[in-house]
């Protein structure tokens, strides 16, 4: 499986923590709520308290899963980029192991913060900012959302960002944030839009990104490693912007937004006549249908999180913290 994790490219992650990540989005109306069952009444999404006890509550399952190799340890505890990018992993990692991951270390996440925005009706959502045993001085950005009082808070996205990169959010008296609707026109980019143009940029490039690891960086490295003797790459970006992968965003204090937005992204490789495709490893090959002959297309999801600016105030250019990326399938041809 492919590790951004982060995302926030960072690559000093180790492998467990590239594993670990991103989180759901859900759509949000012009006015910024979701109503259901006449439920109209702006709340916070969660206590303090419990924002705590889902934070617990996932990584409890996360490790028990991990440890087991098995997803249905954790299936009620994601959704969305994480649910593919955690199931893939676990799904390769039973298939090469099936007495479980001897080389488990629990994840542990301490300093957590919540930022926690009030909205009426569903999905609610609030995002846990926390430092983990893994990943170095990284921060872990987790967005756990629910359907309904009687549903668990699931994570849809999970991305790790350098400690420093995390921004101040707006907030009212009480300390609630603001969620900002997926439709805003206020930003250099509605979050409604961001996964369609950031797979534009990839394979266009343009001015509406800053250059970064997650930007520039990667189109560059994409470039060196299209065409290599014998070998051949091609790319494929697509847009994920419904349901569950819809983006989600909170208010910044200089009235931009902080935005978790997911793509999909696929990589096809083709050997020379008379070559053939480098054997991939063996979680690569746990996800693999078909037989490996003249060519392998990967298929990755991958979750985002973006300094949106506010329009009209100085940079408009969005920059991508971070990056979490993970394989989910591949095919043989």
């Amino acid at each position: 499986m492919s590790r951004d994790r982060g995302s926030r490219r960072l690559r000093g992650l180790d492998r467990s923590a590239l594993i670990a990540a991103s989180v759901t989005a859900l759509s949000l109306t012009a006015s910024g709520c979701v109503v259901v069952h006449g439920e109209r009444e702006v709340l916070p999404a969660a206590t303090r308290a419990e924002a705590a006890e889902a934070l617990r509550q996932f990584t409890t399952a996360y490790n028990k899963a991990d440890e087991a190799y098995d997803s249905s340890l954790d299936a009620d505890h994601t959704t969305g980029a994480l649910a593919d990018i955690d199931a893939a992993r676990l799904k390769a990692g039973h298939a090469n192991s099936p007495g479980g991951n001897t080389s488990h270390t629990p994840l542990k996440l301490t300093d957590a913060k919540f930022t926690i925005p009030k909205k009426a009706g569903w999905p609610r959502w609030f995002l846990a900012d926390a430092r983990g045993n893994k990943g170095g001085d990284a921060r872990w950005l987790l967005v756990f959302t629910r359907d309904g009082l009687e549903q668990p808070w699931e994570v849809a996205y999970l991305t790790l960002t350098a400690a420093g990169d995390v921004p101040e959010f707006k907030t009212d008296k009480d300390g609630w944030a603001e969620a900002v609707p997926a439709n805003s026109t206020d930003l250099a980019v509605p979050p409604a839009g961001l996964s369609k143009g950031y797979t534009s940029y990839l394979k266009d490039g343009g001015d509406a990104f800053a250059a970064g690891a997650h930007t520039s960086q990667w189109r560059e490295l994409r470039r060196k490693q299209a065409i290599r003797p014998g070998l051949a790459r091609q790319y494929i970006d697509e847009p994920l912007t419904h349901g569950d992968y819809a983006p989600l965003a909170l208010r910044t204090t200089d009235g931009g937004a902080l935005v978790f937005f997911t793509t999909r992204h696929f990589e096809k490789q083709t050997a020379a006549q008379g070559t053939s495709v480098p054997t991939p490893n063996k979680d690569v090959l746990a996800l693999t249908t078909g037989e490996i002959k003249q060519s392998l297309t990967l298929e990755f999801i991958s979750n985002e999180v973006a300094l949106d600016p506010p329009k009209g105030s100085g940079e408009q250019q969005v920059e991508v913290l971070g990056r979490i990326q993970g394989l989910t399938a591949a095919r043989g041809g």
